[in-house]
């Protein structure tokens, strides 16, 4: 069963599986200073589907992912969601959550045979959408999410934007 799923994933195919890598780099604000952190990662894809909402037709991944500040133990950001693929649409689709009460909607078109994709969210849209907590909206307000990870945060005390990035190079384990 688990072949087939795979086979109907499209250009997520190729995610299914455990990923690691300790080459991150989270560009982020604290406080008023602009921050460079070194972290490992962890991000585990489970295929999943199909997912049938009346016509459409999804397939996908169910993913957690875990960074921890190089040489500390406990994680310093967590996610949890799903990638899915809409083929009758040409779409794919990342959902999730962070435990900072954030929740991320994105898509982007794509064909079956993609090697790359891009997907984005903004706050606002009723589609590809981000919501915050009420703390996160009055105080860093995500205003955009690309795939590339970079976040864009709105930080009304300052009446300032800024790119909060993340880069790591993962492989398969």
């Amino acid at each position: 069963m688990n072949d087939l799923i795979v086979k109907n994933l499209g250009p997520l195919a190729a995610l299914s599986g455990t990923w690691e890598g300790d080459l991150g780099i989270d560009v982020s604000r604290v406080h008023s200073n602009i921050t460079e952190t070194k972290y490992r990662e962890k991000i585990i894809f489970e295929p999943l589907g199909p997912v049938n909402n009346g016509p459409q037709e999804l397939y996908g991944l169910r993913y957690s992912m875990t960074a921890w500040r190089l040489g500390e133990d406990e994680a310093f950001h967590e996610e949890l969601g799903y990638w899915l693929w809409d083929a009758g649409n040409k779409q794919v689709l990342r959902c999730f959550m962070v435990p900072r009460g954030v929740v991320i909607n994105a898509g982007g078109d794509a064909q079956a045979d993609s090697k790359s994709f891009h997907l984005s969210a903004k706050v606002g849209s009723e589609s590809y959408g981000i919501l915050s907590n009420k703390f996160l909206d009055e105080s860093y307000k995500t205003m955009k999410y690309l795939l590339e990870e970079t976040t864009r945060l709105w930080i009304p005390i300052n009446e300032a934007t800024f790119d909060h990035t993340d880069e790591n190079t993962l492989t398969k384990v």
